[in-house]
């Protein structure tokens, strides 16, 4: 349910609003808008009777029911588009295209700091790159864990981009959250619930990736795991799910852009390197989702793709995530959004 509370209405009626969601054996979830603010009230559904009877309650204007089986991803409850803000003056859904970039996977100290130095001179406004590496194959690199994390580290203190890296296991993410700025959740763990709660107990953006035969609503309702726990700074990622189709790697589903932006109000981006598995087709996928309403993208950059331990074979290189940027400033500008640089 939504409790839609009056403008203008006092701190004191918005927190006894509170108050008797709790006392009624709710969560609440508290919205602020220009305006007015909104309180979700968050738990079974079969009670919903008892937060009807909330509309009685001074500062209250109305108590509507949340349709949507994913309550707080909804715009239903909140239906202005939520801005993640990841560092001052660099938030992911607001007027800016966000690129992010870098490699799949950290191989060295100089691999990761060229990448860096490279994609920050092209414009890309974070630096990705995984030091854990969920692989099909046991026996393929998994990383080089903690000693990947510190070398982001390093090159986030040389050029002052914030990093996106993965988190596998449950057990990690304290580690993790210490040094990452956004923390990624992989295709293959989407639906991983215990991380999702784990990660929702958190102050601290996580980019939720779609899993490859995971439905719009169930992406959605993974959201939901982490946003329940009281963590509201989620970011969703197409990278493509899994069809019959042997051309590409994956198939970008780039109708899920405009599909989640009409049901959710938080940020969506792409992932055209995992989607297409081919680096001659990135760039066009880049354009597309620019097109399509994307809020940014997750790019794989590496200076020498052949000599890669992961994913090589979708990798740009530098000059050609140069070119791939400059192309897609015009694509941002029609869509009405701007791009650093």
């Amino acid at each position: 349910m939504i409790i839609v509370m009056q403008k203008g209405a006092s701190q004191e009626a918005l927190a006894e609003v509170e108050k008797k969601i709790v006392e009624l054996g709710y969560q609440p979830h508290v919205i602020h808008g220009e305006t007015r603010n909104v309180v979700g009230a968050v738990g079974d559904e079969r009670g919903k009777e008892k937060l009807q009877a909330l509309e009685s309650l001074p500062g209250v204007e109305r108590v509507v029911p949340i349709l949507k089986p994913y309550k707080l991803a909804s715009r239903e409850v909140q239906p202005q588009p939520s801005a993640i803000e990841i560092a001052p003056g660099l938030a992911i859904g607001g007027k800016e295209f966000i690129v992010v970039a870098g490699p799949c996977a950290v191989e060295s100290r100089e691999q990761i700091c060229e990448t860096a130095v490279a994609v920050k001179k092209s414009g890309a406004r974070l630096l990705r790159g995984g030091a854990y590496k969920p692989r099909t194959s046991p026996y393929s690199f998994q990383g080089m864990e903690e000693d990947g994390l510190k070398l982001l580290a390093e090159a986030r203190e040389l050029t002052g981009l914030p990093i996106v890296t993965e988190v596998v296991n449950p057990r990690d993410v304290e580690l993790v959250a210490k040094y990452a700025d956004i923390m990624q959740v992989g295709a293959r763990n989407t639906q991983n619930f215990a991380l999702l709660k784990m990660l929702g107990q958190l102050d601290k953006p996580i980019l939720l990736k779609r899993g490859m035969a995971v439905t719009i609503q169930e992406f959605l309702m993974s959201a939901e795991y982490i946003l329940s726990e009281g963590n509201r700074k989620v970011i969703l990622c197409e990278r493509g799910i899994r069809t019959f189709e042997t051309a590409t790697r994956n198939t970008l589903d780039i109708s899920a852009v405009p599909v989640l932006k009409q049901h959710t109000h938080l940020p969506v981006m792409i992932d055209p390197s995992h989607a297409t598995g081919h680096a001659h087709l990135v760039a066009p996928m880049c354009y597309a989702a620019a097109a399509a309403g994307a809020d940014g993208l997750l790019v794989e950059v590496h200076p020498c793709p052949e000599k890669a331990t992961s994913d090589g074979p979708q990798s740009l290189r530098p000059a050609e995530f140069q070119e791939m940027m400059d192309k897609l400033r015009a694509f941002a500008q029609v869509a009405g959004r701007e791009m650093a640089g």
